[in-house]
Order: C-alpha cells, then sequence, then structure tokens
C-alpha cells in the first residue's frame, strides 16, 4: 500500500515528493493515512505534546490589508485597539499560565512591525517574567529587523514566530502591502541571531490542497519546527468573511500531510479550534503534537485547564 510503502521511507529519513503528497492527498483511506501519519508523529517526536499561550499585546491599526484579519484598518471589524498592553496584566497572564505548565509564553503584536519604543517596553516585561517564572518566552512583531530582534534576544526572548500563512504562489491573492519573500527575510534574520522559529499557516482560505502542500513545503526546506494550524474563522467585516468552512476530511487530511511532509516538527493547534472541537481527537491521532492554549487574538480561544487534561488523558506528557 501507497501509504505505508511512502511512511517506512520518512522514518528511514527520506523525504515525500510534492507529487508523493498530491498522490496521498487524493487516496480513499483516509483513516489510513491518518493512522500512519500519528505513527509517524510517535516514532519521529515521542508523546510530548507543546502548549504556548498568546497574549495580544498590541492590537489593531495594522496598516498591512491581509484579507483573513480582524486588526488591519483597511477592514471595519469593530476591535478593541490599543497601542500596548498594560506591564502588569501582561506579567499577570504569563504568571498564570507558567503555573499551569504551559510551556511557553509569546507576545503577539499587530502591524508591519514593532517601533523600537515599544519593543524596548516588551523587553522590559520579558526580563521581569523572567526573573519570577520559568516558562519560555517567544514574540510575534512582523517584519523585525536584525537589530530589533537581537535586542529581543538578549532580553530572553529566544523564540520568533512569523507566518507564511499558504503558498508563496496563493498570498499575492490573500495579501499586497509584504510578500512571502518579506516573511522569509525575517525567518533568517531570526536564525542568524540565534532564535527559534515558528511559522505555518491558515487553512480554508480559498486556497487548493496543493497550496497546502507547497506551504509544508516549504516550511520543511526552511527547517521550521514549530508550525502552527490554523483554521479560518471568518471575521465580519473582512473579505473572507463569508468564506465557506473546509469539511472534516480536508482538515484531517491537511494535517496529516504535514505531518508526512514535516515527521519530526510540533504541529500545533491555532486560530480556529472552536470549529474543530468535535474532531480535536482525530486531529491529534493525525499528527498533531502542540496547541495554543487559553485566549486567542480576537477570537475566543480554549481554556488552559482543559487543554491540558485532555492531551494528557490521551497518553501526551506534556512536562
Amino acid at each position: 500500500m501507497l501509504i505505508y510503502t511512502l511512511q517506512k521511507r520518512i522514518l528511514g529519513g527520506e523525504q515525500l515528493t510534492r507529487e508523493e503528497a498530491i498522490k496521498l492527498s487524493q487516496l480513499a483511506d483516509k483513516d489510513t493515512l491518518y493512522k500512519a501519519a500519528g505513527e509517524i508523529r510517535d516514532q519521529k517526536c515521542g508523546r510530548h505534546f507543546d502548549t504556548c499561550s498568546i497574549i495580544n499585546a498590541r492590537s489593531g491599526r495594522c496598516s498591512e490589508n491581509c484579507k483573513w484579519c480582524a486588526q488591519s484598518v483597511v477592514f471595519k471589524t469593530h476591535i478593541a485597539e490599543y497601542e500596548l498592553i498594560d506591564e502588569e496584566k501582561c506579567i499577570e497572564l504569563a504568571l498564570s499560565n507558567a503555573a499551569y505548565g504551559v510551556d511557553k509564553f509569546s507576545f503577539v503584536t499587530s502591524g508591519r512591525s514593532l517601533s523600537d519604543r515599544n519593543i524596548d517596553k516588551i523587553c522590559e516585561y520579558a526580563r521581569k517574567i523572567k526573573a519570577k517564572a520559568d516558562i519560555h518566552l517567544c514574540a510575534s512583531m512582523g517584519l523585525l529587523n536584525k537589530s530589533q530582534l537581537n535586542r529581543l534576544k538578549e532580553a530572553g526572548i529566544l523564540r520568533y514566530h512569523c507566518n507564511l500563512e499558504t503558498s508563496p504562489h496563493y498570498f499575492s491573492q490573500l495579501c499586497t502591502t509584504h510578500s512571502t519573500e518579506d516573511k522569509i527575510r525575517t525567518i533568517r534574520a531570526a536564525r542568524e541571531v540565534g532564535m527559534e522559529v515558528c511559522s505555518g499557516g491558515i487553512i480554508g482560505m480559498g486556497e487548493q490542497m496543493e497550496d497546502r502542500i507547497d506551504l509544508a513545503l516549504t516550511l520543511r526546506d526552511l527547517h521550521i519546527k514549530s508550525i502552527p494550524i490554523n483554521v479560518l474563522n471568518p471575521i465580519p467585516g473582512t473579505p473572507l468573511e463569508k468564506m465557506s468552512p473546509l469539511n472534516d476530511t480536508e482538515i484531517l487530511t491537511t494535517i496529516a500531510l504535514f505531518r508526512f511532509i514535516n515527521p519530526d516538527a510540533y504541529l500545533r493547534f491555532a486560530g480556529g479550534r472552536l470549529l474543530i472541537r468535535h474532531i480535536e481527537e482525530k486531529a491529534i491521532q493525525a499528527g498533531i503534537n502542540a496547541a495554543i492554549v487559553g485566549d486567542l487574538l480576537t477570537t475566543i480561544g480554549s481554556r488552559v485547564k482543559e487543554d491540558m487534561a485532555k492531551v494528557k488523558a490521551l497518553g501526551f506528557t506534556t512536562d
């Protein structure tokens, strides 16, 4: 059977080709595909489930025109807007997540990039959090340069997040104010200053399965080991507000293909989790081994306690 032939090759250290991934996506026996992907995860990654939480550290007022995003000034989405979150609130949330055993805490800011003044403030927040809690710190702040990224690293923020969002081919249909190449430059700059990198995308924005495969392949070429997989939650006021949702098979097949293509990465539940609550266990069986827990940016996320209990009940460790 093709599925197990390719699985054996991957477990032996070979890589899936684009043509092979497309063939896998077209197979009728989805349950076998999902099972094989889960076995790849178990053998390549073990049974540790990685968790992170995020804080919307700067909200709204973004100059970019990403069609999926509630934070753009181009669209009327009526979200809360503020320049930078209150220091006390930020530190309190980080310490709370650390107490629950969450692995990582990430500062996420809206905008093409973050001002030097606000970077200095975030660095101060980070130093105070690290002084009080043993939690890894991450940041997602747009298209920063090496100097800015190095300041974050020196403050104790050791991982940088910059989603590619979709395939390089499809990205220009969703955003014209920056490009995939801009994002890749930021990813490489983060690596050059010694940071880890987290990068993934959103599915359900009108792309084809081939686009999702191309995204997974691009992430593999960039050696990304933390890959958030968001499912579009259409936001009223954005151009994608009437986008039809993906069916369960498309979502689960995408996750399995990402696992075949990126066998040793953390594939992370991210945005849109409430839309797939009914298939979460199947998604974990198909290769997921990480999640953003707690609240998300502009939509409701999940409860930390519930998430930690669920993954432990499925046989994963979170330590």
